[in-house]
């Protein structure tokens, strides 16, 4: 029975992809039909939609709740099976093949019915760099075409190298398991080139699919559009899909390249356009409200693959609302430092000096590159993973720069082989040495890894070194990468041919120290995000503390972003009645200028949040004053307020303290500029602004809080006279700055519900628990926590090599808000951040009337 009924849904589906559901239960009755079988049908092709619509990954923005016509993958498909298949054998897991399943299908399922008339779908994908974006657009490739969709057009980025190799990509897993279905207008070697007569061509291979790569190139995209309108007649019934690889790059803003992608749109009555990017901050910010490539239909965020190296696992980020900082992952210690002091003997300090620039070997790339030889061995040993091993070398996108680091490089390389195989006793004692610091670093069987011995890698050094190539990779060098003729082991010097797209192959070391000044290009630059398989322990990554601080916060934007689109998702926004925020940096722009000119700021709130300082100077006169404004604070807080007597954990708590006091201590106390969600004139006047609008706020409770109370003969600090409490300790996190510290955290989630009655909860004590007590128990009054940290605070002995002293020249007083949530609409104020201007969109009905006249 279930086989028959198996049946009967399969080719209810065949007749769905020819028309809609209704007009295929119609078909169906025609056909003698049983009305309690097309009930279940019906009923089964409901829930089928439901689940696709509801897929908790990958999360999506939809516009006017689509109809959702794709449902997945059917038993008679020919693409998708090729392609699950090639992967199964190339060692996907079961569980990865079911998550790019779900993700491709949720997209498929989000594109236009092939079968209507005439659509324009445009959406974004965004992924995480190197996360395997291209597998998710080659199989929504392979779905689509299994449904109809007829002609491909792929943007491959700016670059041959990126366009090569997605075209390889494509041709391995689309084209070659089905050979005589696909037609092929541009090959690995050759970008497109019109062959004669479109419609002619076009309508001989009329039951083939119809695959191009292309780059965003203005001379190349003028050739296919001018190619593609002479074959209207063809395309007029031509479902295409064109998929924007890197669609924030040439895409957005452009003079050419931008009119040309509108162009060719135009010529196709069906298409949908389909951007991926791990950077969408420009498409975020185009303006809806003009013809142009804004994802009006959709946004739909990627899940993050399991094993995936993403700027959050490496750089940490900052704590978001709602979030305790103690379980926010402070990222791996793969980072090293490149002194400020160095940056000028590799990179030139301007154009100007570019000419004639000669790079200086520092001892800190001298260790990057000895690292580099020593990971590359040890992985040998293993002999498991990815075959190839790269270091990536990016301080300038100069190509002259590049090129002068050959000599050098060179050179090294060769005077250390003859060293090593002269078995040099003091080289091989600072290899050693280097080798068994960074492993105790960062231990292999954190990752499941097998630890390597110096002594088993030492004999396969000479090997690694004869093996390593020093490549130039710029637009102008001839000797570029190229994985395919066996493994290999090489140092990679190069800039822009390098980023964007590009897998640079067992990417164990990074040496960067670029000068960038946008998120988007900051991001595209680390090409060591991605998988590790086999040596997941192993990358390490040189910078300045001020790259590693801008990545830190990139990591902190990107979760914001994907939290906005999720929870506009819940919320069931489109992206056409909501505008994703993107979160500011004084260094950076969150893109290029001129994608951000319809760029607004966006209004925020600090209702319901915990704020709280990380970063401090260490300078006498800074902390000095800091001090000074919290024993104010207290003592005139003691007279006003009503300090809570006989506490039994040591801490010291005054109740309703008039928010004068407060105010005037924000406006008096020395917030460091990195702590940007603390800032005095943004925090006083969201103050002022709940207070007006519903009398929050008048009133607030303020703790001392007192440290730990394990130690010996601890050091106390006193506020006022009665007032005197422990002192807390807070080490700092890794870094060369002197003049700055950075705790990470400061207030617990104990501190935060300090002026609450906890008696009641149950189990953990949550961040949404403790929201739920301060509104039914203290909805109007806020909770100020100061504490008093100790300047001479050290690390705990498990946290030695991830943190350092505070080194402080005073103690430190650290400030946490706690804000009740608003019981309506809270006040907001212009924070950091920015947003795509909605106000001169025009919402209508989309309008489905093509599909076989009827509504859905």
């Amino acid at each position: 029975m279930t086989d028959k009924f198996d049946q009967q849904y399969a080719a209810f589906l065949d007749l769905v992809d020819s028309g809609t559901p209704e007009t295929a239960i119609k078909k169906m009755e025609l056909f003698g039909a049983e009305d309690e079988l097309l009930q279940r049908i019906a009923e089964r092709h409901e829930r089928e939609t439901i689940r696709i619509r509801e897929r908790e990954e990958p999360r999506s923005v939809i516009l006017d709740n689509r109809y959702t016509w794709y449902t997945g993958p059917r038993p008679r498909d020919r693409y998708w099976p090729a392609l699950e298949e090639l992967l199964r054998k190339s060692g996907w897991s079961e569980q990865s093949l079911d998550d790019l399943d779900g993700a491709s299908t949720k997209v498929v399922s989000l594109l236009s019915h092939p079968q209507v008339t005439k659509f324009s779908t445009k959406g974004l994908v965004v992924g995480y760099v190197q996360s395997g974006k291209t597998t998710n657009f080659t199989a929504v490739t392979a779905k689509a075409a299994d449904r109809g969709y007829k002609l491909f057009i792929v943007l491959a980025g700016i670059h041959n190298g990126l366009r090569r190799q997605t075209q390889l990509r494509l041709v391995d897993q689309l084209v070659k398991p089905n050979p005589s279905r696909w037609l092929q207008l541009t090959d690995p070697d050759k970008d497109f080139t019109p062959p004669a007569n479109a419609a002619a061509y076009l309508a001989k291979n009329n039951k083939q699919h119809v695959l191009c790569v292309i780059k965003k190139n203005p001379r190349v995209l003028e050739k296919f559009s001018a190619w593609l309108e002479t074959a209207s007649e063809y395309l007029a019934d031509c479902p295409a899909l064109i998929i924007d690889d890197e669609a924030d790059q040439a895409t957005v803003a452009t003079e050419t390249i931008n009119p040309l992608i509108i162009e060719i749109l135009g010529r196709l009555p069906k298409s949908a356009y389909v951007g991926y990017t791990a950077t969408p901050f420009a498409n975020l910010l185009i303006d809806p409200s003009v013809k142009d490539l804004y994802p009006e239909h959709f946004i739909v965020n990627l899940p993050k693959p399991k094993g995936h190296f993403g700027t959050e696992v490496l750089f940490g980020r900052e704590v978001m609302d709602g979030e305790d900082p103690e379980e926010v992952f402070d990222g791996y210690d793969m980072i090293r430092q490149v002194p400020d002091s160095e940056v000028e003997f590799v990179r030139p300090s301007s154009r100007s000096d570019a000419d004639g620039f000669q790079p200086v070997l520092t001892e800190t790339i001298r260790t990057a590159i000895r690292y580099f030889w020593l990971s590359t061995a040890a992985r040998r040993v293993r002999n498991a993973g990815n075959p190839h091993s790269t270091m990536l070398v990016h301080t300038s996108v100069n190509t002259a720069v590049h090129n002068s680091f050959k000599h050098p490089l060179t050179k090294l390389r060769n005077q250390s082989e003859a060293l090593l195989r002269a078995g040099d006793a003091d080289l091989l004692a600072e290899l050693r040495k280097l080798w068994e610091s960074e492993t105790a670093r960062v231990p292999a069987e954190l990752f499941g890894e097998q630890p390597v011995a110096f002594d088993e890698l030492a004999p396969l050094l000479p090997g690694v070194l004869h093996d390593c190539r020093i490549i130039m990779d710029n637009s102008g060098s001839k000797d570029r990468l190229d994985y395919e003729n066996g493994p290999i082991v090489a140092i990679a010097v190069g800039g822009n041919t390098l980023s964007r797209g590009l897998t640079l192959e067992g990417l164990a070391v990074s040496f960067f120290v670029r000068s960038v000044s946008a998120y988007d290009t900051l991001l595209q630059m680390g090409r060591w995000f991605g998988f590790r398989n086999g040596y997941a322990d192993l990358p390490r990554i040189w910078m300045t503390d001020e790259l590693r601080d801008w990545f830190r916060h990139v990591a902190t934007v990107e979760s914001e972003m994907r939290r906005d689109i999720d929870v506009y998702m819940v919320e069931d926004k489109t992206p056409m009645t909501f505008a994703v925020r993107l979160r500011t940096h004084p260094s950076l722009r969150v893109t290029a200028a001129a994608k951000m000119t319809n760029a607004i700021p966006s209004a925020s709130a600090y209702g319901g949040q915990r704020v709280q300082t990380r970063y401090f100077r260490t300078d006498h006169d800074w902390l000095a004053a800091n001090q000074a404004a919290a024993r104010r604070l207290v003592e005139k807080a003691v007279l006003e307020g009503s300090p809570e007597e006989d506490r039994q954990d040591d801490n010291e708590l005054i109740r309703g303290v008039p928010h004068e006091l407060v105010t005037d201590f924000l406006r008096e106390y020395r917030f460091h500029e990195k702590s940007q969600e603390c800032d005095s004139r943004l925090l006083t006047d969201y103050i002022a602004r709940r207070i007006a609008k519903s009398g929050a706020l008048r009133g607030w409770n303020i703790a001392l809080i007192a440290g730990s109370a394990g130690k010996e003969a601890p050091k106390e600090f006193t506020y006022a006279d009665g007032f005197t409490v422990r002192m807390a300790t807070r080490s700092a996190l890794p870094g060369d700055d002197t003049d700055t510290v950075d705790i990470k955290t400061l207030m617990s989630r104990r501190d935060a519900a300090i002026d609450l009655d906890t008696s009641s909860v149950q189990g953990e004590l949550t961040e949404e628990k403790i929201k739920g007590l301060r509104l039914r128990q203290s909805p109007d009054t806020a909770l100020l926590a100061l504490y008093a940290v100790d300047k001479d605070s050290e690390p705990e002995t498990r946290r030695a090599h991830s943190r350092r002293a505070l080194n402080a020249a005073e103690d430190v007083i650290g400030v946490g808000l706690v804000f009740p949530p608003p019981s309506s609409d809270d006040s907001t104020v212009e924070w950091q951040y920015v947003a795509t201007n909605l106000a001169k969109v025009r919402i209508e009905d989309e309008d489905l009337s093509g599909l076989d006249a009827v509504d859905y």
